[in-house]
């Protein structure tokens, strides 16, 4: 049986989730401006999506086994798309702030519901290139990412960002067009005893694997992966407004967008070459690339060249996500679904806090803190970001001495099995 179509419509799922994330913000403004709309309550509704997806992907693990992967892949696109739906009249029908959460907390059920199944969807195909598949998967969420950008912008160019509606529902479109995909395609099962939600009763084996060291490295190595990725994706395009004196426009095409290309293209090329690297080794690599990246991000002595570093943030970014899901389900291939959801929670608990203590660190030394005093001689406008890109490489960084230690534990446990075949 050929499974193209449930690889296409996994595809573009995680396509609608990049649309879920990365759409709303850039109405922000607009909000801002037709609806009064603080910039507080803006920054609560970001804070509303990961802490709404966090906890989606925390209860997945009570029902999604239950009720099967294709009611949950249908449910989480029908409520994307009719969040999609509310956001385009709900905030002119009650209060326009109440309005924009409802349809805020719609759109991140969705999303984080997605986040749950589409991997394992993808991860229980019959394949012999896991690693392969889960990189070239999430790679789709780049494109997805970028597409929203390029789009939206080209839109609000042509046809007038006053008719946002429109395109708010033309986005809509999408996680629909998906959900009658998904309804036909064939799916395909992780083994039923391989799950811990059977009536919240879990055979000790699969205590023990979820237990293990193993398994809290693996979700050290998602924290880390979420921060590392966010912080710089977050923030790099007012990082380029602030450093270069671009546009608006421009920064979300020097930022977010280049961004988003570069960890695409990492993705894809991982899983070109997937086979020839051992996915511990090529975690330990790419976070050894992101201190790297942060570093020089954070301390060049031009914002062009800060900028660069952002892009190669993002280049070491493209395998941290789905290399520990394809590493984690290598080694505990009795995790199922709660495996890949607590690992979905870990990432999205990461990717709140990176952005976040970025942001303190730069809005502190931008107030006249002196966190990093070699920073004093900077006089320039993006000294704050620095500082909070300089704090930032502490994911990368934890990230990358965790892949060694994994790297380290798998040479032991060979040398002793080899010794105990010896004798």
């Amino acid at each position: 049986m050929s499974y193209t179509s449930t690889r296409i419509a996994s595809y573009i799922g995680y396509v609608v989730q990049a649309v879920v994330n990365n759409l709303t913000p850039l109405l922000f403004v607009t909000f801002n401006r037709d609806f009064s709309v603080s910039t507080e309550k803006l920054a609560a509704l970001i804070a509303l999506n990961f802490c709404i997806q966090i906890a989606v992907d925390f209860s997945a693990t009570l029902f999604v086994d239950r009720i099967g992967y294709r009611k949950s892949v249908l449910l989480a696109h029908l409520l994307a798309c009719s969040g999609f739906v509310l956001l385009s009249f709900l905030p002119y029908c009650i209060d326009p702030f109440i309005g924009i959460l409802i349809a805020t907390a719609c759109t991140a059920i969705g999303g984080g519901l997605l986040e749950v199944v589409i991997s394992p969807i993808v991860e229980a195909l019959p394949s012999k290139k896991k690693a392969s598949q889960m990189a070239i998967l999430h790679s789709f969420y780049c494109w997805g990412q970028m597409a929203v950008v390029l789009l939206s912008l080209l839109f609000f160019t042509t046809v007038g960002i006053q008719r946002w509606r429109i395109l708010v529902l033309t986005w809509a479109l999408v996680p629909l067009l998906n959900l009658f995909l998904f309804a036909r395609v064939p799916l395909c099962k992780l083994p039923e005893e391989e799950s811990l939600s059977t009536q919240g009763k879990a055979p000790e084996k699969h205590r023990r694997k979820l237990l293990s060291p193993f398994f809290f490295a693996c979700i050290i190595l998602m924290l880390c992966a979420g921060a590392t990725e966010l912080s710089v994706a977050q923030w790099s395009s007012m990082f380029a407004e602030k450093g270069l004196g671009v546009s608006k426009t421009v920064g979300d095409l020097l930022g977010p967008c280049a961004f988003a290309a570069m960890m695409g293209i990492g993705r894809v090329l991982y899983g070109l070459f997937s086979e020839r690297i051992k996915i511990e080794c090529a975690l330990a690599l790419s976070g050894a690339l992101g201190v790297f990246a942060y570093l020089l991000t954070a301390l060049a002595p031009s914002p062009i060249l800060s900028l660069v570093g952002c892009f190669i943030a993002g280049l070491a970014s493209a395998l941290l996500w789905p290399g520990t899901y394809s590493l984690g389900a290598a080694r505990i291939k009795t995790g199922g679904t709660v495996m890949f959801a607590l690992f979905a929670m870990a990432g999205d608990i990461g990717a709140s806090a990176g952005p976040a203590l970025t942001g303190i660190v730069s809005g502190y030394v931008e107030k006249g803190g002196r966190l990093f005093p070699f920073f004093d001689r900077l006089a320039s406008t993006d000294a704050g970001f620095r500082s909070g890109f300089l704090m930032g490489t502490l994911f990368p960084l934890v990230l990358t001495l965790t892949a060694f230690l994994l790297i380290l534990s798998a040479f032991w446990r060979k040398r002793e099995k080899k010794s105990e075949t010896e004798k």
